[in-house]
C-alpha cells in the first residue's frame, strides 16, 4: 500500500486509482470519494494523526497532493479511469 515502491522509487499508480475510486467509510464525509474530501477536513485529520492502514495512507496522500497545489493530478486520474 505504499505510494512509492522502495526497490526502484517509482510512484505506484494504483494508489492514485484507489484514491479516486474509494469512498470514505465513516465520519462527516462518509460516502465521499477520498479524492473529493476537502482540505479543511484533511487538515483536521492530520492533526489527529492518520491511521496506519491503507485508508490512512490514501488520506495522507490526498492531503499532501492538495496542500502542495497538485490537485489537478487527481482530476486527471479521475478522467483516465472514468470517474466523475
Amino acid at each position: 500500500y505504499y505510494l512509492y515502491k522502495v526497490e526502484n522509487i517509482q510512484p505506484n499508480p494504483q494508489v492514485l486509482i484507489d484514491i479516486v475510486q474509494t469512498r470514505m467509510p465513516y465520519g462527516k464525509y462518509k460516502g465521499t470519494i477520498i479524492a473529493d474530501i476537502p482540505v479543511s477536513y484533511l487538515e483536521w485529520m492530520a492533526g489527529k494523526g492518520f491511521t496506519k492502514d491503507k485508508l490512512g495512507m490514501m488520506l495522507s496522500t490526498v492531503f499532501e497532493i492538495k496542500t502542495n497545489g497538485l490537485g489537478d493530478i487527481l482530476l486527471r486520474v479521475k478522467k483516465a479511469v472514468g470517474g466523475k
